[in-house]
């Protein structure tokens, strides 16, 4: 392709690629190379200081339903420790009374409780025709954690 057949050292009236090509090559493994270590993960900017809900205050009466996982094996129905087959049953007996507005139920999350654990007990919730589940987590004010709730919002569907 370089070189054209013919007597003389003449003009050649095709265009030669193969320099071209080769470059494109070579920057296609640089490419390929340096591509995996550009994608280690998804970085994602976490607001700091930011305003935190303030304490939904259903949370703290005696009828409110409040589902406490400390850790992985345990699960509270209120103060009272439950199994997972036994949470759907509470659940449904807890609500049978109450309005739309007050089928809520609250999940308290240990630190150490593994993802798994927490949508497991939000399946059984969901289940048993909750929507509103409200996710309870700790504020920080001067320096000091306070227990707060997120308000209740309609559960993600997924």
């Amino acid at each position: 392709m370089g070189m054209s057949g013919g007597g003389g050292s003449g003009l050649q009236s095709e265009i030669n690629v193969t320099p071209m090509v080769d470059i494109m090559l070579v920057l296609l493994i640089i490419f390929m190379v340096i591509t995996p270590f550009l994608q280690q993960g998804v970085t994602v900017a976490i607001p700091r200081d930011m305003n935190t809900p303030d304490v939904d205050p259903a949370i703290i009466k005696e009828s409110s339903v409040v589902i406490s996982i400390p850790n992985d094996s345990q699960i509270y129905f209120g103060k009272e420790l439950v199994t997972r087959e036994e949470l759907g049953a509470r659940i449904e007996s807890a609500m049978k009374n109450k309005s739309d507005a007050e089928r809520i139920v609250y999940v308290k999350s240990g630190i150490g409780v593994s993802y798994g654990t927490v949508v497991d007990v939000i399946n059984v919730i969901r289940k048993q025709g909750i929507d509103r589940i409200g996710l309870v987590a700790d504020r920080k004010k001067k320096g000091a954690a306070v227990p707060s709730a997120a308000p209740a919002a309609p559960a993600a569907q997924g």
